[in-house]
């Protein structure tokens, strides 16, 4: 709730102060909580693209990668020192952008709602799916970011608005071995004993090379068998 409450927090503290450009100038109210909701959405979609092409900032968000079975629980899991920056960045988009607190608490709802829902194993028929993944990120949609392959986790980077990666050219439609198929998580991280609560807390700071199982000898992570998807590269 740290996040959450700091965003709306930070925003009464602007409103009161008169930062932003919404506190400065009488724009209709309808407008103000759309633009501010679309500024912000935008905002979390360019942020999650960083967290994927900066190395420090990946060894961060891959604890949320690492996980083998996505489900609603992956939507939960992200390193506190990566919410702490999230926050941060959002308080760099609420300063100028004046956004209200009422605007900024719909958001954060929205955004852990849509969290929770686009992790989940929620299956919607193709018919429906495909009109629904155009006004929202569907789980489909979303699961084919936690593929094995780097070439599909960098794509289908929205948390809520699905328009960011058509717009940007990072939409994935499906996964190449489909979603049966796919195989979920980190070459650097598959066997089970890294998903305890220690070792996920640690991934930022450790090398691949002291992932369970790995040759410390080793200038990489211990290769894994051959599977469909082996041909993903490293991050590090």
């Amino acid at each position: 709730m740290v996040a959450p409450s700091g965003a709306v927090g930070f925003a009464l503290l602007a409103e009161a102060r008169g930062w932003g450009l919404f506190n400065i100038l009488a724009w209709p109210p309808w407008v103000e909580v759309l633009l501010a909701l679309l500024v912000l959405d935008l905002a979390i979609y360019l942020q999650h693209r960083l967290f994927h092409s900066a190395p420090i900032l990946w060894r961060l968000h891959r604890m949320h990668h690492a996980d083998l079975d996505v489900d609603v629980t992956t939507g939960a899991r992200f390193h506190p020192i990566e919410i702490l920056l999230s926050l941060g960045i959002k308080f760099l988009i609420i300063l100028p952008l004046g956004a209200s607190p009422l605007t900024v608490l719909f958001f954060e709802i929205a955004l852990n709602v849509t969290s929770m829902f686009n992790h989940s194993n929620v299956r919607m028929s193709p018919c429906m799916e495909r009109v629904v993944r155009w006004l929202v990120v569907t789980p489909d949609m979303h699961r084919v970011h936690h593929s094995i392959l780097r070439r599909e986790t960098d794509s289908n980077f929205g948390f809520n608005f699905p328009w960011w990666d058509r717009l940007f050219g990072t939409y994935r439609h499906q996964p190449e071995a489909g979603h049966d198929g796919m195989t979920l998580g980190i070459d650097e991280f598959r066997d089970e004993k890294e998903l305890s609560l220690g070792r996920m807390l640690a991934q930022p700071f450790r090398n691949t090379t002291n992932a369970v199982g790995a040759d410390p000898g080793m200038t990489s992570a211990q290769p894994q068998p051959p599977t469909p998807d082996s041909g993903s590269k490293e991050r590090d």
